[in-house]
């Protein structure tokens, strides 16, 4: 186990970009990494052009322990993810007999038409990721993890390569409220909290309820002492503005 393994999301597709289709997959992501002890610290959206994705593909892989992509690995004209990865990584693609008997899994050999065939286009050097559901396959180049852009398929996937991956130490989290005080009055003194525990990072969240502000303090670290030492000193701050009578 490592302190930290990082990751890159890249999400494809002019759809996501135009607001047609409402991105379901980086929260998802996000969180299930976090649960396997590997840290998002980068989310992108490009959209369906050649040159826009080989140059995402190739700075963010080089960033981060992994990059997972997701949309554009269909059987239509737009779905070019899988060239645009051979072209980052200096590649060759075409059809993978693997991925084509993946595909005869599921259609017979007259439906097995060029279009779907697309879908058994993999990068040189490629590994597969197994779909169960379509049974399109996703792949994994390097440090780059190719994945569907339908959600349920995006997840059966994860769920395939997650093991194989390398992970960290698990971030653990602390949630201290703060009902009734506004970021204004305990701004300057959360700064001192964060300053003083630097293996902790402290962020301020508010949200809009019934018709007020109720704000959370959320801490996260990989150390549980460093947590419990600084979300105590938080908790000791906000009471004190509490008995201050501080306003709201």
């Amino acid at each position: 186990m490592t302190a930290a393994v990082t990751a890159a999301i890249l999400v494809i597709g002019d759809e996501i970009l135009s607001g047609r289709t409402k991105d379901r997959n980086i929260g998802y992501i996000a969180e299930y990494l976090a649960k396997i002890g590997i840290d998002l610290r980068e989310a992108r959206i490009v959209p369906d052009i050649e040159a826009e994705i080989v140059a995402a593909v190739n700075a963010l892989r080089a960033r981060y322990t992994y990059l997972f992509t997701t949309g554009g690995i269909g059987p239509t004209h737009d779905d070019i993810t899988a060239d645009c990865i051979a072209k980052a990584f200096g590649v060759p693609i075409g059809e993978d007999p693997r991925a084509v008997a993946m595909l005869r899994e599921r259609y017979q050999p007259e439906d097995l038409n060029p279009a779907r065939l697309r879908m058994a286009r993999i990068p040189a050097g490629a590994d597969l990721i197994d779909n169960p559901i379509s049974k399109a396959p996703g792949f994994r180049l390097g440090n780059v993890i190719v994945m569907a852009g339908v959600p349920a398929i995006m997840q059966a996937m994860l769920d395939n390569v997650a093991p194989g991956l390398a992970t960290g130490l698990r971030m653990l989290v602390a949630t201290v409220p703060a009902p009734g005080l506004a970021e204004g009055v305990y701004a300057a003194g959360l700064a001192e909290v964060a300053a003083a525990h630097p293996a902790v990072s402290i962020g301020s969240y508010p949200a809009f309820q019934g018709g007020g502000f109720t704000n959370q303090i959320v801490l996260r670290a990989r150390e549980a002492a460093a947590l419990a030492a600084a979300e105590a000193d938080v908790k000791a701050l906000l009471g004190r503005l509490v008995m201050d009578g501080a306003p709201i």
